[in-house]
């Protein structure tokens, strides 16, 4: 048995959502039509962006790269999640469990800067319309980017050389439907303080360093609104800001609740549930909150269709 205890874990055993059989074949149809929803959603977005010359302005390149970034997030973790409910036993050995959550973080913070650099365009373009072409411009634009995928690489890269620190030896069974840093730490038999630091460090750095730029953002909106003379204006001020708090207020609201508490508190039960939110919901009614929400998006696919049409 002490043999057993010492000797370092190779591969895991995702647990999934639920070990009830009678729910396995529904939840396999729902996240596989979530799944297929959320990349032709997101790829279709980012094709209507890419050839639709109305839509070629600074706010529609970010909101391709919020497709694009979408579309990876929902592939790292839903087709590992789609085997769990047609196996017994869902193996995934260790060198891909700790790329799986190294391409996780990635996007998952990726996502919520780029929520943020969102915010600052909306704030640019209603609060100084007449200087948003020179603020937004390409240059800045790719910046802001850049710094997006940095700071996800970054923060992603710092995980992952202290979790490979982290020896695994007891159980192999990871209590969740992904490799997650929490459910990885609860299976350690090192000392795992380090690991937790880092965890709520990042997180205010990577979920409140965000959600405190949006929210400065939509105050300054909402002055600027508010100074607006004409009903018409003022509404379709506040239409372009809807999709997306919308989508900022599930994704912070999830990631915040799995991740900006200590482990102690964090139960992994409710981890799923709130992980389900932000690594599939979200995803998938990004575009579609985008799309219905977004005059110049319908008139574009409309002139594109009808292009086909003729």
């Amino acid at each position: 048995m002490e043999e057993l205890n010492n000797t370092a874990v190779t591969e895991f055993i995702l647990a999934g959502l639920t070990e009830i059989p009678e729910l396995q074949l529904p939840l396999l149809l729902i996240f596989l039509g979530v799944y297929l929803f959320t990349v032709v959603g997101n790829l279709g977005m980012i094709i209507l962006i890419l050839f639709s010359s109305q839509l070629h302005t600074p706010m529609y390149y970010l909101l391709s790269s919020l497709s694009f970034i979408d579309c990876c997030h929902s592939t790292v973790i839903t087709p590992k999640m789609l085997v769990n409910f047609v196996t017994e036993k869902n193996v995934i050995p260790y060198p891909e469990c700790i790329a799986q959550f190294y391409f996780f973080c990635v996007f998952a913070v990726a996502e919520c800067h780029m929520l943020a650099a969102m915010a600052y365009d909306r704030y640019v373009a209603i609060s100084n319309p007449l200087l948003y072409n020179v603020t937004m411009s390409y240059h800045v634009c790719l910046w802001m980017v850049s710094g997006v995928y940095g700071m996800g690489l970054v923060s992603a890269t710092v995980h992952i050389v202290f979790l490979l620190r982290v020896l695994f030896c007891k159980s192999n069974i990871i209590n969740h439907y992904f490799c997650d840093l929490f459910p990885l730490l609860e299976l350690s038999c090192s000392s795992t303080f380090i690991n937790e630091v880092l965890a709520l460090s990042f997180s205010v750095f990577n979920i409140v360093l965000p959600a405190v730029t949006i929210l400065s953002s939509y105050i300054f909106i909402i002055v600027s609104i508010l100074h607006i003379q004409s009903t018409g204006g003022r509404s379709k001020a506040f239409s372009t800001c809807c999709s997306h708090i919308s989508a900022v207020a599930i994704y912070f609201g999830s990631a915040a609740f799995m991740y900006l508490q200590p482990s102690s508190v964090n139960s992994v039960e409710q981890g799923k549930v709130s992980s389900v939110f932000y690594t599939t919901v979200v995803p998938m009614l990004n575009p579609l909150i985008y799309s219905l929400r977004n005059q110049d998006v319908k008139s574009a696919l409309k002139k594109i269709l009808g292009r086909r049409v003729l």
